[in-house]
Order: structure tokens, then C-alpha cells, then sequence
């Protein structure tokens, strides 16, 4: 659900920070008064294309912050999928910062694509109107919906079908890839050398470091040993001993300095091991050329091997046991082919039979929606309405079957039955979402529903039909519809008023939520226009109040 909404400098919108609740939330104002730059700002939110012009002139930045509240482990689950984890508290803030050469998207803090949070938006929020997040646009989420109404069974049938296909096509792919046998015997044939080549090698950690040292010690021997024997030369000095004896003889005769003596005889022991270890380590350094060889020739063959196989000597034993492993499937794949053939058979025909079943549930399940739909839409003045569900099956099956769906409609008689998204109207394509959503509540996971424009060309008793079907949708999730028609924000759980000031200067959009007399006076507004009388104010408090017994009946 959206809880929280803080916009700062979007369009006309300078600040706004509203609060929203479950149920139905009606926004309502004049017309031009920015209704729908609110709806634009939370689709801004969740990734729809912007520019710099939606920045507030004047401005440096657009600004706008989501709150959700995700509840059920559910819900919780399918957001943690996407990599994405809610507070302990289920709460997600999603933020969107407009600047003018770029914009940056954050989810609790962390910064996100568009596309990710798209998927994440998907999972919460569905706006229908003039935006992206139509969800039931798409025909490759219809059959999704299908499956949403249908019963328990299907579930379980499609977890086999899920487990059949995965072992078939596993199966599939490898019966293809392997039917060469001239490129198998080829595979075989380089896969035999590179093991043995690894082999041969008998690479070791470590070793590659302990031979660039060495190599480095042995190319420059020479160097090693003049350094060294300069240095003993230097260390060889009686200066210290000197100062040894000098010191001595001043302690015969004051004894304090004792401690000095000891400090210039332990530095003159120390010179002289210095001084033996330069010589000793200056004689021992050798300049080995056939040493050098063998090392830089080894160094040049792990070197070799790390370039060819794009790894370090600890990847290439790892690779080693996979061209192992796969070396040994080889040279068994004679063998065990038959039985991988028979058993892809058997699986395809177990799998073609769970996928007839689906087909038979999704049929039946299809045509009871497609009569229910069809209702809605009949009462939704859609006279001569008629919804279909296209139901075909593809060749070759997949994880869920082998069906496709695509929703149709016809929404005047005479006209042609078409594929839902060509339907131009926005206010009418609003009101089929309303229909498909008000056969769906009780099964759409969706937490919050928006409805922009959804009062388009209708009145009278089709605009009371249209706000019951709301009322009826927001039980138990959350409904914010934009509507200028009164018996909509009548049935109104929580209602928000937008409206617009100017001076010479300045032209600013503000958002509040009414309550009481307030409600009643732009349900008169509504109802009357620019004139309210008394007679308008008594019809809008008998609206509003036999709206409120409507939804204590139903």
C-alpha cells in the first residue's frame, strides 16, 4: 500500500506531503487545476520517462518520494526475488531526483535502473490511464490472469509441467548439441590435450610468485652482490669500537655511564654481525645462467597456460576437473544415448498430456471469465459489449504450458472483436480495467490501484455503477481514482482536494486532504458548478450520505 506521497518542485507542484490510507481516495478539483501532474509524479516515481521541463521554474531539481507498507510473506517474497529487501517493517521508500541533465532512482537508499524498479513497481502498484503501469495492456501477462481465477489445481499441474519441462528440455539440448559425431570426436580430441597438457604442467599455488623472485634474484646477481659487498665495506669501520673504548674510559671514573657504554658496545656487536652477514650474503650470490633459464622458461609456460585458458593457476585446476568431467560425459554419450532418447520421449509425452490438461483448465476457466467480464462491462454502459479471451497453443510447449491468451473486446455493437490494447480511449480503457480488476479482487495481489480519467464520457446511473465497483474494489486494498463526477466521490473513503493559485508571478498546484462540510461543498461544486445554492448543498449532503449507507449494505 502507498502510505506516504512528499513531491518538491514537480511542475506546478512546489510541495506536497500527503498521507494515504486503505480504501477509496478520491482527488478532485477544477479542471487545469493539476490532477493529474499528482498521478504523473508518482509514475515519475517509479521510473515513466521525464525531462527537465517537469522541473519547477525556478528550480534546480524535481523531487519525489513513495512510501510503501508491504504486508504478507507473500508479497514480501516475490519483492525479495528481485534482490531488493523491505525494512523489518515492510517498509519500501522509492525516490526519484530530477535534475536537468539526469535523474537518479534510489529503493531504500540504494540506487536502481529503471528496469528493476519496474519489475518492483509491477509488484505493487498498477495506474490505469494515460501511463505505462497498464499491466492488462500486455499480452503476454493475459494468460496470468487467466490462471489467477482459476482453481487450486492448476497450480499443481503447472508445478509438474514446470518440473517435466525443465528435465525435457535439460535433455533436448543435450541430445542437439551432441548429435555431430565428427565435432564430438573433435571436442574429445582437444579436450584430451588440454588435460594433458594441465597435467603435464602439475601447476602449484604459490608458484608463480616464488619464480618471479627468483628470476628477479638471478637476473640481477651481479648488482646483488657489488650492493652488498659496498655495504660490508661501508659497516667495516673503527669508529664505533673507538667510541667504545673512549666511553669506557670515562666510566672508570663516573659510573652513570654505564648505561651509555653498554648502548655503544651493543652498537658496535651489531655492526660487526652486520657487517659479517653483508660479506657471508655477497659470496653466496651467484650468477647462475642455467638456473635463470630453467626459471624464466617455467615462468613463460604458466604464464602461457593462465593467457590461453584466461584464469590463474588456481581457476585452471578448477577448470582441469570440468574438462574432466566433461571429457568422461564424451566418451559415455554413445553409451547412455538411447536410454537419454527414451527417456526425453517419455517426458514429452507426459509432458504433452499436463499440458492438454492445462489447456482444458484454462478453457474453461477463460470462458467463465470472458462471461463475467462481459457483465461488468454491460453495466458499465458498454452496451452490446463483449469481452473474449483468445486461448491458442504455441508448438512447442514451455514451463507453463503451451498456451497463450490474449484478452479482446468489442465494446460497440457491429464493431470488430480486437486485441485490448488497440482500444484508443483513455476514459473507456479505464472503465475495462475497472471491469476486468472488480472479477479480479479477490485474486490480484496488487496492493494499490490507480485510476486516472476513469469518468470519461459517462454520468447518471453508469457513474454510480462505476463508483460501487470502486468501493467494492478498495475493500482490502487501496484505491486512488481522479474523477470529476459527484456520485464517484460520494462513495469516497478519504478524498483529497487539489486546487491552484496564481498571482503575476507564480502559479502553484496544492494538495490536501477534506473532511466533513468541506467534502459536502466540493461535492456541491461537483453537482452545481460555479453556482452553489442551498438546493445544491442539500443534494450533495444527501449524496454524500446515502453513499455512506450504500457501503455499510454492501
Amino acid at each position: 500500500m502507498l502510505s506516504e506521497l512528499h513531491v518538491r518542485n514537480f511542475a506546478l507542484i512546489g510541495q506536497a506531503d500527503l498521507e494515504f490510507r486503505e480504501g477509496l481516495t478520491v482527488l478532485s478539483g477544477e479542471t487545469g487545476a493539476g490532477k493529474s501532474i499528482l498521478i504523473d509524479s508518482i509514475a515519475a516515481a517509479l521510473g515513466a520517462k521525464t525531462g527537465k521541463g517537469l522541473i519547477r521554474t525556478g528550480a534546480e531539481y524535481a523531487y519525489i518520494e513513495l512510501l510503501f507498507s508491504v504486508t504478507g510473506e507473500e508479497r514480501l517474497s516475490r519483492i525479495r526475488e528481485l534482490g531488493i529487501t523491505p525494512e523489518e517493517d515492510g517498509t519500501l521508500i522509492i525516490t526519484r531526483k530530477i535534475m536537468k541533465n539526469r535523474s537518479v532512482l534510489r529503493v531504500n537508499d540504494e540506487a536502481v535502473t529503471a528496469g528493476l524498479l519496474r519489475e518492483l513497481t509491477d509488484r505493487l502498484i498498477d495506474i490505469h490511464g494515460q501511463h505505462e503501469h497498464q499491466t492488462l495492456l500486455y499480452p503476454e501477462r493475459h494468460l496470468a490472469f487467466v490462471d489467477l481465477m482459476a482453481p487450486e489445481e492448476l497450480e499443481k499441474k503447472k508445478a509438474e509441467c514446470g518440473r517435466l519441462y525443465g528435465r525435457w528440455s535439460e535433455l533436448k539440448k543435450i541430445l542437439s548439441r551432441e548429435s555431430d559425431n565428427s565435432f564430438r570426436e573433435r571436442e574429445k580430441e582437444i579436450l584430451r590435450f588440454e588435460i594433458s597438457e594441465i597435467r603435464d604442467a602439475a601447476l602449484k599455488e604459490g608458484e608463480e610468485e616464488a619464480l618471479a623472485q627468483e628470476f628477479q634474484r638471478l637476473r640481477n646477481a651481479s648488482r646483488i652482490s657489488g650492493a652488498l659487498s659496498e655495504a660490508a665495506d661501508a659497516l667495516d669501520t673503527d669508529a664505533v669500537s673507538k667510541a667504545v673504548r673512549r666511553v669506557s674510559d670515562a666510566a672508570e671514573y663516573d659510573p652513570s655511564l654505564k648505561g651509555l657504554l653498554d648502548q655503544v658496545a651493543e652498537l658496535d656487536s651489531l655492526l660487526t654481525d652486520a657487517r659479517r652477514a653483508a660479506a657471508d650474503a655477497a659470496g653466496e650470490v651467484t650468477a647462475d645462467e642455467g638456473r635463470l633459464d630453467a626459471v624464466a622458461e617455467r615462468l613463460d609456460l604458466i604464464r602461457h597456460l593462465e593467457d590461453k585458458y584466461g584464469t590463474s593457476v588456481s581457476g585452471i585446476g578448477g577448470l582441469l576437473k570440468q574438462k574432466e568431467e566433461r571429457l568422461e560425459f564424451l566418451e559415455e554419450f554413445e553409451k547412455n544415448r538411447d536410454e537419454m532418447t527414451a527417456e526425453k520421449r517419455r517426458l514429452g509425452e507426459e509432458l504433452s498430456a499436463v499440458c492438454a490438461e492445462l489447456t482444458a483448465i484454462r478453457k474453461k476457466t477463460a470462458a467463465d471469465l470472458e462471461k463475467r467480464i462481459t457483465e461488468q462491462l454491460e453495466s458499465l454502459n458498454f452496451r452490446g459489449a463483449l469481452f473474449e479471451i483468445r486461448l491458442t497453443e504455441t508448438e512447442n510447449p514451455g514451463p507453463d504450458g503451451k498456451d497463450r491468451a490474449e484478452f479482446r473486446i468489442r465494446t460497440n455493437p457491429g464493431e470488430p472483436v480486437k486485441p485490448l490494447k488497440d482500444v484508443a480511449s483513455g476514459g473507456e480503457l479505464s472503465r475495462i480495467m475497472l471491469a476486468l480488476k472488480t472479477v479480479l479482487a479477490d485474486r490480484d495481489e496488487i496492493g494499490t490501484l490507480i485510476f486516472d480519467e476513469i469518468d470519461t464520457g459517462i454520468s447518471g446511473r453508469t457513474a454510480q455503477m462505476v463508483s460501487e465497483k470502486l468501493s467494492r474494489i478498495s475493500r482490502g486494498r487501496q484505491v486512488l481514482c481522479i474523477t470529476h463526477l459527484p456520485q464517484i466521490a460520494a462513495m469516497a473513503d478519504h478524498h483529497c482536494l487539489i486546487e491552484k493559485r496564481s498571482d503575476e508571478e507564480h502559479t502553484e498546484t496544492s494538495i490536501r486532504e477534506i473532511r466533513g462540510e468541506e467534502i459536502t461543498a466540493e461535492l456541491a461544486r461537483l453537482i452545481g458548478g460555479t453556482e452553489i445554492t442551498s438546493g445544491v448543498l442539500a443534494t450533495a449532503s444527501e449524496m454524500k450520505a446515502l453513499a455512506e449507507r450504500k457501503k455499510a449494505q454492501s
